[in-house]
């Protein structure tokens, strides 16, 4: 009887195995993914394509997170939007959202999604007019270097760090807060992007790579964590 018992559990024990694997194997994974916006107006969306995959692994290092290190690619109005947390758009000059793009975008948003733009040149005063079809009831606002997203994992006193030079004007940063939350952030004037590139890209020195990745890095875990994520660095 005990021989029974003992060659059952056994056979149960096999036909578990299958399932415990899939299940350590989805622990394992990627627990989420980031995506690159695609939009129209001509604007090149793709360009810097080393950036947001190597500020992924910086992150999945420095901060401990799991996110999945290919960038994913959503255009403005696609319900696939929904599936990422943290949207990356890039790209010099025009962007054109249509009125569908740009409730979609603001119901993103407003539903818990966040928007990081990277002014690799040329793209000010056409995001400024796009993201006011997405939020007509709200403009830009400066953020100062004393907000929560400069005091994450690492401190930057002076606010939003200088990258590449553009028109010799100081870097600045600016946010969309919609009902108390930042949903989203665009950099002006320093193109932290840049720095996250393959060093052979533009031949920065580590000193500005390791900087600009940093202020990425801390944008991720505001994102990801919130304010709360500056009393665990």
């Amino acid at each position: 009887m005990l021989r029974k018992i003992r060659n059952r559990n056994i056979i149960v024990l096999y036909l578990l195995l299958p399932f415990a694997f899939l299940l350590f194997t989805s622990l394992l994974a990627p627990s989420f993914q980031l995506a690159r916006l695609k939009y129209n107006g001509g604007g090149d969306w793709y360009v810097s394509p080393t950036s947001l995959p190597n500020l992924i692994r910086f992150c999945n290092k420095n901060l401990g997170t799991n996110i999945n290190e290919e960038e994913s690619v959503v255009e403005v109005g696609s319900k696939d939007i929904f599936n990422y947390p943290f949207i990356h758009m890039t790209g010099h000059g025009n962007v054109v959202f249509s009125q569908s793009e740009a409730e979609n975008l603001r119901n993103y948003l407003i539903s818990g999604g966040f928007l990081n733009i990277n002014d690799s040149y040329g793209m000010n005063i056409f995001i400024r007019r796009e993201m006011k079809k997405v939020f007509p009831e709200t403009d830009f606002v400066e953020l100062p270097p004393s907000h929560p997203i400069f005091h994450q994992k690492y401190d930057f006193p002076n606010g939003i760090p200088k990258i590449h030079e553009h028109d010799a004007k100081p870097a600045q940063a600016f946010g969309i807060i919609y009902n108390g939350r930042l949903v989203c952030l665009f950099n002006f004037e320093c193109d932290i992007g840049d720095g996250w590139e393959d060093p052979e890209v533009h031949h920065d020195s580590e000193e500005i790579r390791q900087k600009a990745l940093k202020m990425g890095a801390n944008i991720i875990q505001y994102v990801l964590m919130g304010e709360e994520s500056k009393s665990k660095k």
